[in-house]
């Protein structure tokens, strides 16, 4: 499947069906819990939107409802990595690994002078931009 057919047709309903599965414990999921979930108003919307992923290739319809085979790497979705179940923006990762070095300087730091005042400065603004970035990516997700 290339990418460019999976960027246009996982959009809208598709993807939040999609991002649904990617984050469900379930092994399979059924129509009707994909209803619940994102509000439609009917099963058959459902279907039509998980009969499209399995088109796309990357969900399969097994006993019991369906699940994801592949996961994905196109517009928004760009931007999330999946450990163990969880899926999270990548930057948190960046985030947390810049929070820890400047706390690890914060704990090291001896003097005052122009250099370990640039140091924190760049620290801070490392942090902001990371956990900002991080934080907007979670709030971009497909719901």
């Amino acid at each position: 499947m290339s990418n460019s057919r999976l960027s246009s047709e996982l959009q809208g309903n598709t993807l939040r069906v999609y991002w649904y599965l990617i984050n469900s414990s379930k092994t399979a999921v059924g129509p009707r819990d994909v209803q619940r979930k994102l509000g439609f108003s009917s099963p058959n919307l459902a279907v039509y939107h998980l009969d499209k992923l399995v088109d796309l290739g990357i969900v399969e319809k097994v006993t019991g409802g369906y699940h994801v085979t592949e996961i994905v790497d196109v517009g928004v979705l760009k931007q999330f990595t999946k450990v163990r179940g969880f899926v999270f923006p990548r930057q948190i990762i960046y985030a947390s690994m810049w929070t820890s070095l400047f706390i690890f300087y914060l704990y090291e730091f001896r003097t005052l002078n122009f250099y370990s005042f640039f140091a924190f400065l760049l620290g801070i603004l490392g942090i902001v931009i990371f956990w900002f970035e991080a934080l907007n990516n979670w709030r971009n997700r497909p719901r």
